[in-house]
C-alpha cells in the first residue's frame, strides 16, 4: 500500500471514529434530556395520619391552619433524614433514662420528645446560653434549685435535668390548664402564654396566635412523635445494631474536694475523659468542695 492510500486510510478511520463519538454522545444527551428526575429519585408529600395527639390532647387537624403548621414539621423532620437518624439512635440511650422519671413525676411520657426538639439529645448549648438535654437557662436552673458554677453545673446531668424539667411541666399544667399549652410554655413562659391566653380570650393551644417559635413547637412534638414511633413507615431502617446504648456504670459518693480529675479517675481505671464523658455535669479540672456537700459520681462498673 502506498504512503497515500496508508494517509486516506488513517483519515478515513479517524472520521469514523469522530462520526462514532458524536453518535453516541448525543444518544447519551438525548437520554438524559428525556429521563424524567421521578426515575432515580423521589421526594413524597406525606399524609398526616387522620388523628394526632399529644400527651393525651388531641391536635385540631380541622383547622387549616393548624394542618399545615403540623404537615411543615411532619415534612421538615421526616427529610431532615441524618438528624432523625441520629435522635432514633440516641433515643435507645437515653429514653430508658428519662422514662421512668417522667412516669414518677405523672408527666406523660410523650415530653421525652420534648428533650428531642429541644437539644437533640445532646448536652447542646444554645445561643442565649440555656444548656442539657432539656435547655435550662442559669436563672431558671438555680431558682429550681440546680447547682450551677465554675465547678458543677447540674444543668448537664441528665437525671436532675429531667427531674425539674417535670416540676417545670407540671407547674405549668396547673397554671395553665393543659400538656399542649405547658409545653408552649416550656419553649416562651408562663408568663407570655398566659398573657396571650388573656388578651386573645381562648383557652387552647390551637386557637391561640403565637410569634413563629411557639407556634411551631407543638406541631415539632407532635411531627417528632410521629416519625419516631413509626420510623419504618417514613423510610428510616435502623438495625439494633445500630443503635446507640448506655455504658455500664455505678456511683461513688463523693463529699470532699477533688484537687485533681485525672487521678481521681485513674483510682477507677479511667482516663480524665471517660470521667467527663460519663459525668459532664462537673466542669472543671477540680472539684471545689468545702462546703462538703455529697456528690455521686459516675465510674465505669
Amino acid at each position: 500500500m502506498s504512503k497515500t492510500m496508508r494517509f486516506f486510510s488513517y483519515v478515513g478511520v479517524i472520521a469514523l471514529a469522530v462520526v462514532l463519538t458524536y453518535s453516541v454522545t448525543a444518544s447519551v444527551a438525548k437520554a438524559n434530556e428525556e429521563r424524567k428526575t421521578s426515575e432515580y429519585y423521589q421526594i413524597k408529600a406525606l399524609k398526616l395520619p387522620e388523628e394526632m395527639s399529644f400527651a393525651g390532647e388531641k391536635a385540631n387537624l380541622k383547622d387549616a391552619e393548624v394542618y399545615e403548621r403540623i404537615d411543615r414539621e411532619l415534612l421538615v423532620n421526616t427529610y431532615w433524614q441524618s438528624s432523625m437518624l441520629l435522635y432514633l439512635k440516641r433515643a435507645h440511650k437515653y429514653f430508658p433514662v428519662i422514662e421512668p422519671i417522667l412516669e414518677k413525676h405523672g408527666v406523660p411520657n410523650d415530653f421525652k420528645y420534648l428533650a428531642v426538639i429541644e437539644s437533640g439529645l445532646t448536652n447542646a448549648t444554645s445561643s442565649a446560653g440555656a444548656k442539657g438535654f432539656w435547655q435550662f437557662m442559669p436563672a431558671t436552673a438555680k431558682e429550681y434549685g440546680m447547682e450551677v458554677n465554675d465547678f458543677v453545673d447540674e444543668r448537664y446531668h441528665l437525671e436532675i435535668a429531667t427531674e425539674n424539667a417535670c416540676k417545670y411541666l407540671k407547674s405549668a399544667k396547673a397554671k395553665l390548664g393543659s400538656w399542649s399549652l405547658a409545653a408552649a410554655a416550656y419553649n416562651s413562659g408562663n408568663k407570655n402564654v398566659s398573657d396571650r391566653l388573656a388578651q386573645q380570650q381562648v383557652s387552647n393551644y390551637y386557637d391561640l396566635f403565637l410569634v413563629e417559635e411557639t407556634a411551631r413547637y407543638v406541631p415539632r412534638l407532635l411531627a417528632v412523635k410521629e416519625i419516631m414511633e413509626n420510623p419504618d413507615k417514613y423510610g428510616y431502617l435502623v438495625e439494633k445494631e445500630d443503635l446507640y446504648s448506655l455504658e455500664q456504670t455505678r456511683e461513688v459518693k463523693v463529699d470532699s474536694t477533688i484537687t485533681n480529675m485525672t487521678a481521681f479517675a485513674q483510682k477507677f481505671d479511667m482516663t480524665y475523659k471517660d470521667l467527663k464523658t460519663l459525668n459532664p455535669w462537673l466542669r472543671n479540672t477540680t472539684l471545689d468542695n468545702k462546703l462538703k456537700k455529697t456528690y455521686f459520681i459516675k465510674v465505669k462498673d
